[in-house]
């Protein structure tokens, strides 16, 4: 049994994932592209006990995200935004802020698929000497002929979307499959033409 897709990416091991430097990260940050996330133990923000996952504003810690490397690799945050809020709270309580470390910041991977998905980074395809796509696209639609030619088609696509997941997870351990959505956009054309023809 595979284990379910991974929930959070570090910004080393996103930084590794996209072949970028941490202050692009923190750019695409800022920017609203994907949120920086944290974990805080109880603090106070006026009135209020804040606690757990908190959003980070990259700006407020931009000597941590130097182009250079030559930064600190902890700050201090005196202001944060609780995860489903657009407001940010001044931490109050203890009265110089919280440190943070660059090593405890994440990125949600459902954030971080969906930037690679809108930035074309997933599709990626051979283009040349070196340049590969991260995922086993062509073995997924050999896996896909077979199961379809041997079983039909599932009652749902969504059971064949899950399936193909299913399917990379076992190739690599359950440490890299693509997200369903990026399994689905290549499943739907040849869903919905199959379909045609059962019609």
């Amino acid at each position: 049994m595979a284990l379910p897709p991974r929930v959070y990416y570090t910004l080393q091991e996103v930084t590794a994932r996209w072949g970028c430097n941490i202050a692009d990260v923190a750019g695409w940050a800022d920017a609203s592209r994907f949120r920086i996330l944290t974990g805080i133990p109880a603090i106070r923000c006026g009135d209020e006990v804040v606690a757990g996952k908190v959003v980070l504003s990259p700006m407020e810690l931009l000597p941590l995200f130097r182009r250079c490397g030559t930064g600190p690799t902890e700050g201090v945050m005196r202001r944060i935004q609780p995860m489903g809020r657009q407001d940010w709270l001044l931490i109050t309580d203890p009265a110089g802020g919280i440190p943070v470390a660059v090593a405890d910041m994440l990125i949600l991977a459902e954030e971080v698929h969906a930037f690679e998905e809108e930035n074309d980074m997933v599709r990626r395809v051979a283009a040349g000497p070196g340049a590969a796509t991260p995922y086993d696209w062509e073995g997924m639609n050999i896996a896909l002929i077979v199961r379809i030619h041997d079983h039909g088609l599932p009652a749902t696509q969504a059971e064949l979307v899950a399936e193909m997941q299913d399917w990379f997870a076992d190739r690599s351990d359950g440490k890299k499959m693509p997200d369903s959505r990026s399994i689905r956009r290549r499943i739907t054309p040849i869903w919905r033409a199959l379909r045609r023809e059962d019609a």
